[in-house]
């Protein structure tokens, strides 16, 4: 699926004729409401946010590949012990397939790929480094829906379903990363 995938993208871009002018740079910044899958006994989303830069690269009338570069704080929260705490922060690299419904309104689907910066456990004030139990790269999907303005503003929703972070060997738990989106941007060459 993932080899087709790739090959529909390849083959999307090579026969694409985007010029330079065409492609729209712009900056995004948002909520995150982050859990594990399965995680602590009681699970609460963590809030947290996203901030970084997007790229739209038109590859037909209707559709857009969007790239992206985000520094995202994740995590999850235990409901019943707010002292019990895990924080992910990831530099991640969603690459999205958007496809225009309607003028300005769009739904987008792709590859993340979620490279881990810090991995932390608090419980009572202590905290521990826990980067060596979590795997380095979180690959997995992102869905979801936007509508960009005219003069550049724009609105997304998404949802990232991420794959198993867990990197201790004779643990065979998996913890997924899940991570609900709501973003507002501005892309700033808008023709």
């Amino acid at each position: 699926m993932k080899k087709r995938f790739a090959l529909f993208l390849i083959t999307s871009l090579a026969f694409a004729p985007v010029k330079a002018q065409d492609i729209k740079f712009g900056a995004k910044a948002g909520v995150n409401l982050a859990t594990l899958q399965p995680d602590l006994p009681d699970p609460a989303n963590k809030t947290g946010f996203h901030l970084g830069g997007m790229a739209e690269i038109p590859l037909m009338d209707m559709l857009s590949l969007q790239p992206e570069l985000l520094y995202s704080a994740q995590g999850v929260k235990d409901e019943s012990d707010d002292d019990e705490v895990v924080r992910l922060n990831y530099l991640t690299v969603p690459v999205l397939a958007k496809y225009y419904v309607i003028d300005g309104l769009s739904i987008e689907a792709g590859p993340q790929f979620g490279f881990l910066l810090t991995a932390e456990f608090e419980d009572n004030g202590e905290t521990d480094d826990i980067k060596d139990n979590t795997k380095s790269v979180d690959v997995g999907l992102a869905i979801g829906a936007g509508y960009k303005l005219e003069n550049g503003l724009n609105f997304c929703l998404r949802y990232y379903l991420g794959s198993d972070i867990n990197d201790i060997g004779e643990d065979p738990e998996k913890f997924k990363n899940r991570v609900f989106q709501i973003s507002v941007g501005y892309f700033f060459n808008v023709l």
